[in-house]
């Protein structure tokens, strides 16, 4: 069979399966090969090749190849669970959402984690990794695949199979135990030597490399706040029956969405309410420092939290950070020779800290608006003096790191981390990543408002991701307060604007592959109108429609 590898024509006798191809060309990459692309399309190694196939291979250094070895090691995980524990039914687990480096996975049915269960749970994927266990792949009728995991106690994949349009359903199967995984998979348990187990609070953390460092697993730092967090948006949707997306599209089929819209809009008002008056019960606080990562909807909680404060009878004063940027010609270049706006280096820190300090002694200060077509900082005019009863309220990526407000009193700032932290997942075992829900947002709001496209945004999305990876999440735990900005109906929303902007990206653009990706995320969502959304939702922030200029 003739196949051009890498460009390189080859001559292979028989019909090879990726995985062979794959095993004489991976000295030419430096990680583990995990994925084929052929002729234009992704290929599981498992597949054998097709006559005249263009062949390149993605790695576990690739996002979509760091994906399928996570994904991979989540069934390994839970197949190792179910031995440990003597079957299916009594060793679920639901993996609940990521902290750092680590996914955590709580018990379900009654299982109990424990030193020993961890134990014998590692000690059981270390043996399926040393005898290379295949993934085995098979499209099953959606109803042979719903009477299948109704039978194993899965009902969330049954609630979730009744939504798909399709007659057939792909299944994974190893050595017994059968899950549905949304995406691809590697050919055997072999490939997923990297990986730790640690158990926390209770169950466990399921310690896994990145990306940028395939091959090491970075010990876990418990994130208490984050964790309570994030535990107190997973309950809150456990609560109120809405765990995975079938629970959503439940709710939606049975008319119960703008019940709610309005519970969920109410909660967050009443959060945003409670950290307004922590701010206002501390009696020093003047500057409420405001960061998280992209499109958290940081613009409308500001807005929002102001009009608390309001109510509590202070006075906010919005400022931006980006005003104090370097002048263009001083600004930092990345390694690939790009203005880096996201260091701290762009920011001119001294003369925030010298106005900062002028307002907290009482001085009129002078205030600055940064002009990002010729890349100067103007001065307009524009005073400002803080009285009494007068607060700022200051967005910026870096206001929760203290070498940005390194001479303001301590007791004067009080820090907010902001960010979307979806709790909702496709069903127990398919999480759904914060960063996909930003993702969408930012490709919304950026085509509405700056008519960028879509293959624009996902290809600047790596670098934004490194960017908040640096100068924001480690800071994250310095934070007086965090806001989880998310609505747990928001993605059922932005569906209806997202698709058409993914399916416009070509084949033979870089981004096709994630565009293809979100679009299959999409359909597991039933579509609904953002038209009954309250004028002040984060929501309308990326949308459109909302009552504050955003």
């Amino acid at each position: 069979m003739e196949l051009y590898v890498d460009g390189v024509k080859k001559i292979y006798e028989g019909t090879p399966t990726y995985e062979q191809i794959a095993q004489s060309a991976q000295g030419a990459y430096p990680h583990q090969i995990v994925l084929a692309v052929a002729d234009g399309k992704i290929k599981e190694l498992f597949r054998e090749a097709k006559q005249g196939a263009q062949i390149t291979f993605l790695t576990t250094g690739d996002k979509i190849g760091h994906d399928t070895y996570a994904r991979s090691v989540i069934m390994l995980l839970m197949k190792a669970a179910s031995d440990a524990a003597g079957g299916p039914e009594k060793g679920m687990m639901k993996v609940e959402f990521s902290l750092g480096r680590g996914l955590y996975c709580s018990p379900r049915g009654g299982l109990v984690i424990d030193d020993g269960f961890v134990s014998r749970v590692k000690s059981r994927m270390r043996e399926l990794v040393r005898d290379r266990v295949p993934f085995t792949k098979a499209a099953w009728p959606t109803d042979d695949a719903i009477e299948l995991f109704a039978s194993r106690g899965m009902a969330d994949k049954v609630q979730l199979f009744q939504y798909r349009r399709g007659s057939y359903i792909n299944i994974y199967c190893l050595d017994g135990y059968y899950d549905y995984n949304y995406g691809y998979m590697v050919p055997d348990t072999g490939y997923l030597a990297w990986f730790d187990l640690v158990r926390y609070r209770d169950g466990l953390m399921l310690m896994l490399p990145s990306a940028a460092q395939p091959e090491k697993i970075s010990d876990f730092e418990p994130r208490e706040k984050l964790f309570r967090t994030l535990l107190e948006s997973t309950r809150w949707g456990e609560q109120i029956g809405i765990d995975t997306v079938g629970d959503l599209n439940d709710k939606i089929c049975g008319g119960d969405l703008a019940e709610l819209i309005l519970m969920q809009e109410a909660l967050q008002e009443s959060r945003i309410g409670a950290i307004a008056a922590d701010i206002a019960s501390r009696g020093h606080v003047k500057f409420v420092m405001i960061a998280g990562p992209s499109s958290s909807g940081k613009t409308t909680f500001s807005h929002r939290l102001s009009v608390q404060l309001m109510a509590l009878g202070l006075r906010p004063h919005p400022i931006a950070v980006d005003n104090y940027f370097v002048e263009r010609d001083k600004t930092p270049r990345d390694a690939d020779g790009q203005y880096n706006f996201e260091c701290l280096e762009a920011i001119d820190v001294a003369q925030f800290n010298a106005d900062m300090c002028d307002l907290l002694a009482g001085k009129t200060v002078s205030m600055p608006t940064y002009n990002f077509k010729t890349g100067l900082r103007e001065y307009n005019g524009e005073t400002l003096t803080l009285k009494a009863d007068d607060i700022l309220v200051i967005e910026g990526i870096h206001g929760l790191n203290d070498k940005m407000s390194y001479a303001l009193p301590v007791e004067s700032k009080y820090k907010i981390y902001i960010s979307a932290l979806t709790s909702l997942n496709v069903d127990e075992h398919n999480r759904i990543p914060t960063t996909d829900g930003r993702l969408l947002r930012r490709m919304v709001r950026d085509a509405r408002t700056r008519g960028i496209p879509a293959r624009q945004t996902i290809a600047q999305w790596p670098s934004v991701r490194r960017g908040e990876e640096e100068y924001i999440f480690p800071y994250q735990e310095s934070a007086d307060a965090m806001f989880n900005s998310v609505l747990i109906y928001e993605l059922s929303v932005l569906k209806i604007y997202a698709q058409p902007l993914l399916y416009s990206i070509h084949k033979d653009d870089a981004a096709y592959f994630e565009a293809k990706r979100l679009l299959k995320f999409l359909d597991y969502f039933l579509g609904v109108s953002g038209e009954d959304l309250p004028k002040n939702s984060i929501v309308r922030e990326f949308i459109g429609g909302s009552c504050f200029r955003v």
